[in-house]
């Protein structure tokens, strides 16, 4: 028998509790003995079984193989952990017998290495060495690197203790960089700050001259000054004059660059604002020979830093935190304020003079031991103070513009004093957290990384980005009305006003409400004192008007009058001889001519414009069942009733020519193609068979094979692919099929294509051959990869028409699929990735289905033909809104396709009377050839019946 467990007592304490709660997931478990958690867990049978002795807190690492050999939920155990490690840290620092934080912290935190901190400054001593030798060598440096990097503990504890007797002057630029230049020199230089800042902003040299004066009145003898402009960023994020920014650069320039110059400048910059300083020529040209990067530490550097200082105090650093700290920090620019505060919390926890990783994990690791501080530091507040808190440390973060979110330094000032006695528990509180550094006249985050690591803050500043930036620019405008005495004129008016009435009142401070109010009282008196200026003027002016008015109305009225019932005439006129020239077009097409023409000299609009095209089609045959037109627009092909297949050349389509006449043909043809090369034409009818004929001598076409589909049902429509290669058939048996016509003589069945739910009408090759679209009464567009015909996977479905899909076709460049539907409507789609399609433009007009839609071969218009019996043009150059341009009426009973031809602005159709017809759509050709159509001018008789009221003005009278 395993020996028993010694019993916990009860209320022992948070690590008896631990125990507990551990033996009892074993006991759930099954109370499985400890060899075999052994086995497991992969740790030894001491240390499971002093796990849930209630001795000491276990690790983390020990805690979760534990739970996870018993089945537990690790989750919830690692945050068990975790609040036992804090509960019993609290312990700890409550212990009055515990003396031991009243000694000095050999780590700093998330502060900088100050120049008093020199002794405990370790691992950056490569850097140190070569930022001093260049110094040395230069008088301006540029330190670049990422937030947390660094860069001004090197320059602080590093750089400045190497330059032991030479003065230095370290600054922050904040909102007002030259001012806060001149602030500092003056104080060294004992001159008004107000007379320097003047002087500084005039004049370059004065920086260079009040350092020279600063040495030339120093106690100690010294031959040169060093400037160090520690988060020089901030002439970026808190400066908003680019004057100002020039200036404090031009300053710092000339200093070090004049020939009896005594200063030496090292600025800091985080380096996601490189392309800021870019953005400046001086300094663009300085950094050809100035700039230094600051890279992450090495692994010797970082056990340095971790090792040395707890060295120095007579502490041990567990061999084991070493290497978790180590792994941590390895490669990570922006780490150091993680790990010095780590390292501080963790020293916080330590166990006599030992830092061990137990305390390391309790402190929160290595990013939730600020995030952990941060917190324990906000659960100690009253609601009042952490509302207090939110607006405090929100107000000390300048949002990032494409770069990260930075600090900024605030005046106290700024900062509301009600209720006085909670603000100043929240920064004491903060302060002694190390979370704000606060001074005598200012308040900042400690450094950066609090932004980014903890998340409480984080979801205040993302929570409403364009409020806070509108809050900001609040609090910046309230600075500069206070600073010029509140001068009315530099209050909020307009746009502004009234973006920022909706900030709630409660996080503005009293002097915001004050700006505003004083904004909201400047603005009425303005509105008050418009509308007396408006009503002086309305009352001098309306005097003048009334008396002008009078004068003019009589005659106004009667000319706009007579200027309307001429319009108004002249349109209905206009309109009705358009729509007689349409009804006259089969019986009279010379009258039909003129009209149209009169029609548009009486009114040129887009109205009479299509009547003129509607009359001058060119009927090519009759008794035409199907069409098809090559890839070049030339020769039409035109399947008869009387089982003819008759070829034309359209090359001039004003003088079509009868090529060729093949009669051994399908009666009942439904659809036809041409090959890419226009030498080969397939055909499909009501048989379910496709026919090929060899079309390359177009006066001798002939029959090459017939194969049946074994479709079951009718097939509706064929395509050839780009290549020539492959046809593809669509059927009523809901199905496409693909077909191998490399040898026309001998098509063979490659695949059959299913995933239509409905009868499978148009389908189209795109113009690289790789995917084929196919349109169903199933309302929907798939599009299939056939890039292996054999092997043709569904890529895509493009849903959106209310009814059966009818027609398909793609743009030469392939990017652009074009739908047309019983829905009486036609859709854009951009098909440039198939995968990721999205719909663009929808084209509405037509009053009935639309079984025929094209792209003019330039890509630039769209051809729609519907059972309205209407082709229309739209200019399709902006995909996302096409534009109707042009319609022409057919008098059939409606249109069954259409195609575009060669010759610029003409297209060939196909009515459901069986006809085929000509069609030139561009107006400025039809009104030039319009004429051509006369036979005799129109009579005076026919001019005053269709034209009442209007002059004898024959359109075409030099006709015969």
């Amino acid at each position: 028998m395993p020996r028993g467990e010694r019993p916990l007592e009860a209320n022992g304490g948070p690590l008896l509790d631990f125990a507990a709660k551990l033996r009892k997931v074993r006991e759930e478990a099954g109370s499985p003995t400890y060899r075999d958690l052994a086995r497991r867990a992969h740790y030894s049978i001491a240390t499971l079984s002093g796990a849930a002795s209630g001795r000491q807190l276990p690790t983390l690492a020990v805690t979760l193989a534990y739970v996870r050999a018993c089945g537990g939920d690790e989750g919830e155990w690692e945050r068990i952990w975790r609040r036992t490690a804090a509960e019993c840290a609290a312990n700890a620092a409550s212990n009055p017998d515990q003396a031991r934080d009243s000694t000095s912290p050999p780590y700093v935190g998330l502060a900088p290495f100050q120049q008093s901190d020199a002794d405990t400054f370790f691992g950056r001593e490569n850097l140190t060495s070569r930022l001093v030798e260049h110094l040395k060598r230069n008088r301006f440096l540029v330190l670049f690197g990422a937030s947390g990097s660094g860069k001004s503990s090197v320059l602080r504890a590093g750089v400045l203790p190497k330059f032991a007797g030479t003065p230095a002057l370290v600054l922050t630029p904040g909102a007002h960089p030259l001012e806060e230049c001149a602030i500092q020199l003056a104080a060294r230089a004992h001159v008004s700050p107000g007379t320097l800042h003047a002087e500084l902003a005039a004049e370059p040299r004065t920086l260079h001259r009040a350092v020279r004066q600063i040495l030339a009145g120093s106690s100690t003898p010294a031959d040169e000054l060093l400037v160090v402009v520690d988060q020089f960023e901030e002439v970026f994020t808190l400066c908003r004059s680019a004057e100002e920014r020039d200036a404090f650069l031009a300053a710092l320039l000339h200093a070090t660059r004049t020939p009896d110059s005594s200063c030496r400048v090292a600025l800091a910059v985080r380096s996601d604002f490189y392309t800021h300083c870019t953005r400046l020529p001086a300094l663009v040209e300085a950094l050809v020979d100035a700039h230094v990067p600051v890279g992450p530490m090495t692994t010797d550097e970082l056990r340095a830093a971790i090792v040395r200082p707890a060295t120095r105090a007579g502490l041990t650093v567990e061999g084991a935190l070493l290497a978790a700290l180590t792994a941590d920090a390895h490669g990570r620019p922006g780490a150091l304020p993680l790990l010095s505060h780590a390292l501080l919390e963790t020293w916080h926890r330590r166990r006599g003079n030992a830092l061990t990783l137990a305390a390391f994990q309790a402190a929160g690791g290595f990013e939730g031991a600020l995030a952990q501080t941060a917190e324990a530091f906000h659960a100690g507040l009253s609601d009042t103070q952490q509302t207090i808190t939110r607006r405090l440390f929100v107000r000390l973060i300048a949002l990032g513009e494409g770069t990260e979110d930075t600090k900024r330094r605030v005046p106290r000032h700024e900062l509301d004093d009600t209720p006085a006695a909670d603000t100043v528990l929240v920064l004491e509180q903060a302060t002694k957290a190390r979370l704000l550094t606060v001074d005598r006249d200012h308040v900042e985050i400690t450094h950066e990384a609090l932004i980014r690591c903890w998340p409480r803050l984080g979801g205040w500043l993302s929570e409403n980005r364009d409020q806070l930036r509108l809050h900001r620019a609040l609090t910046e405008a309230t600075a500069v009305w206070q600073s010029l005495d509140r001068d009315p004129d530099t209050v909020y008016r307009g746009v502004r006003l009234a973006a920022v009435r909706d900030l709630p009142k409660d996080a503005l401070t009293s002097r915001e409400r004050a700006f505003l109010d004083a904004s909201e009282r400047a603005e009425q008196a303005e509105a008050l004192h418009a509308r007396h200026r408006v009503r002086r003027r309305r009352r001098l002016v309306a005097a003048l008007v009334v008396l002008l008015v009078c004068a003019v109305a009589a005659v106004g009225f009667a000319v706009r009058t007579q200027r309307t019932v001429t319009a108004q005439r002249n349109h209905a006129l206009a309109l009705k001889a358009v729509e007689n020239s349409v009804a006259l077009r089969t019986r009279d097409s010379s009258l039909a001519a003129q009209l149209a023409l009169a029609a548009h000299q009486v009114e040129s609009n887009q109205a009479t414009r299509n009547g003129l095209l509607s009359v001058l089609p060119r009927t090519l045959a009759r008794h035409v069942r199907a069409m098809a037109v090559t890839l070049d627009g030339r020769t039409l092909a035109t399947a008869h009733d009387d089982a003819g297949l008759r070829l034309w050349d359209l090359t001039d389509p004003h003088r079509p020519d009868h090529l060729g006449t093949h009669h051994d043909h399908n009666k009942d043809a439904i659809a036809m193609a041409f090959s890419p090369r226009g030498n080969t034409l397939i055909a499909v009818g009501r048989d379910r068979a496709i026919r090929l004929w060899n079309v390359t001598d177009c006066r001798n076409p002939r029959l090459l094979s017939t194969t049946r589909t074994h479709h079951a049902d009718i097939v509706f429509s064929v395509a050839v692919s780009p290549d020539g290669q492959t046809a593809a058939t669509g059927s009523y048996d809901d199905t496409i099929r693909l077909w191998n016509v490399s040898n026309p003589a001998r098509p063979r069945l490659l695949n059959e294509l299913t995933g239509h739910s409905l009868n499978v009408k148009p389908v189209a090759f795109s113009p690289d051959g790789t995917t084929l679209a196919s349109g169903s009464d199933d309302r929907s567009v798939r599009l299939w990869d056939v890039t292996d015909p054999r092997h043709a996977p569904t890529i895509a479905v493009l849903k959106g028409h209310d009814n059966f899909v009818d027609a398909l076709a793609y743009s030469r460049d392939g990017r652009t699929l074009l739908s047309g539907s019983d829905d009486h409507t036609a859709y854009l789609w951009d098909v440039s990735d198939p995968r990721h399609h999205r719909r663009l433009g929808r084209l509405e007009g037509h009053t009935d289905v639309i079984p025929s839609a094209e792209f003019t071969p330039d890509g630039r218009m769209v051809v729609t033909a519907a059972l309205d019996g209407t082709v229309r043009l739209w200019a399709a150059t902006n995909r996302s809104r096409p534009v109707e341009r042009a319609s022409v009426a057919a008098l059939s009973g409606g249109l069954a396709a259409v195609l575009p031809l060669s010759a610029h602005g003409t297209i060939v159709t196909l009515s459901n009377d069986q006809a085929v017809e000509i069609w030139n759509t561009d107006p400025t050709r039809a009104l030039a050839h319009a004429c051509a159509h006369v036979r005799a001018p129109i009579s005076r008789a026919q001019w005053s019946r269709h034209f009442p009221g209007l002059d004898y003005h024959p359109p075409c009278a030099d006709r015969t």
